[in-house]
């Protein structure tokens, strides 16, 4: 039987802005229609950021709660796995990023496991209380935590909590290539964080995505690994070079077709439920 690779889009992000592509989706109406086209193409689980009114990235509850009852209000038939962020707004504090998974209680949810400082900016904090606080939660809360790991040491974070019982095996890995003042996006950082993971934390499920430049070489790169993908505006807004994306479905049918050229099957939401040890 082929091999299942489970594709996540990533629709929105905090970041791009209409200025930057004006495809990028920022209404709870627009985010809602772009992950039902996306699903429809291939789209097993849909990482969701939210933008306030002048479309800056915000951890309201509300526009969460509006883009969850538009999805599956007009579209019953769409199984997607709900994976809501936590760090949609760096001045958010660690009650308002998990507001919306207290409400919501959605499959999947983010857990960056480390701080760092971010786009040469600013500094993204997710203290050792938070993650504690965070991790506790999810379990009472029944949300799988989606750890992202922008470098090796947010690896070792997870072995830690792991150890402490803060999560619970097995564990789901997404690996953040390419950003800055993270690991740099190759093939052979790919292959380090995956025997990372191996080795600290054995028995996890991992996905990845690249950014800029290095989005094909990731792309290609966890489909060879045997991992899972990670595609969507949120991390690259072109298609390619010079190419603004039309449309985030763009992207996830691209991965589609590297997956059946490798010779691998898309997998369904159901498939998917069961690689992670969900429970609908």
């Amino acid at each position: 039987m082929a091999r299942k690779t489970i594709i996540t889009v990533a629709t929105t992000g905090a970041w791009p802005k209409k200025e930057h592509n004006p495809h990028v989706p920022i209404t709870p109406s627009e985010i809602a229609e772009d992950v039902y086209d996306c699903w429809r193409a291939g789209a097993a689980v849909a990482h969701l950021h939210m933008r306030d009114d002048q479309g800056c990235g915000t951890m309201s509850t509300e526009k969460f709660r509006e883009t969850v009852a538009l999805l599956h209000g007009n579209h019953p038939d769409c199984d997607v796995i709900l994976n809501l962020t936590t760090s949609g707004d760096l001045n958010a504090t660690d009650e308002t990023r998990q507001a919306h998974l207290k409400e919501l209680r959605p499959e999947m949810a983010s857990f960056d496991c480390g701080s760092m400082n971010w786009m040469n900016s600013g500094l993204f904090i997710n203290s050792p209380a938070f993650l504690e606080s965070l991790g506790q939660n999810m379990q009472s809360w029944g949300v799988k935590p989606e750890i992202e790991a922008f470098d090796p040491g947010m690896i070792a974070n997870a072995a830690y909590y792991l150890k402490r019982g803060i999560l619970q095996a097995p564990l789901h890995f997404q690996f953040c290539m390419g950003c800055a003042n993270g690991i740099p996006g190759s093939m052979k950082n790919l292959l380090f964080m995956k025997e990372t993971m191996e080795q600290l934390c054995p028995g996890s499920t991992w996905s990845c995505f690249g950014v800029g430049h290095s989005a094909m070489e990731m792309l290609y790169g966890a489909v060879a690994l045997g991992g899972h993908v990670r595609v969507g505006m949120e991390d690259n807004v072109l298609y390619a070079k010079g190419q603004p994306a039309q449309c985030n479905r763009q992207f996830v049918e691209r991965a589609v077709r590297i997956i059946h050229e490798f010779g691998n099957e898309a997998a369904t939401p159901t498939e998917a439920r069961e690689m992670l040890g969900l429970k609908k």
